[in-house]
């Protein structure tokens, strides 16, 4: 298992107890065990309680509302929230 980052750029904010996982493990077989890193780019807020999945990359100046699961990449200027996370509009 090679060693898998968490990237946080310039100004990000996040809330208390929020978790970032950047490993996973396969169904069929637990010994394989997949790592994949969590990228939050400049300026993105993630609020409190939020658990963000191994792969996935918040754009830059996106608001993760709290207690919010996040599957998949989050488009930057977008706030989303709930389980899992959905896109509730656009920061223009």
């Amino acid at each position: 298992m090679s060693a898998v980052g968490i990237i946080l750029e310039d100004g990000v904010m996040i809330g208390p107890h929020v978790t970032l996982l950047t490993v996973n493990h396969d169904l069929k077989d637990l010994q394989i065990i997949k790592c994949k890193p969590v990228t939050i780019k400049k300026e993105a807020w993630i609020g409190a309680n939020v658990t963000i999945l191994p792969g996935v990359t918040v754009g830059e100046g996106a608001v993760v509302g709290s207690a919010s699961v996040v599957t998949k990449d989050v488009a930057a200027h977008t706030v989303v929230a709930g389980n899992p996370a959905k896109v509730i509009k656009m920061i223009v």
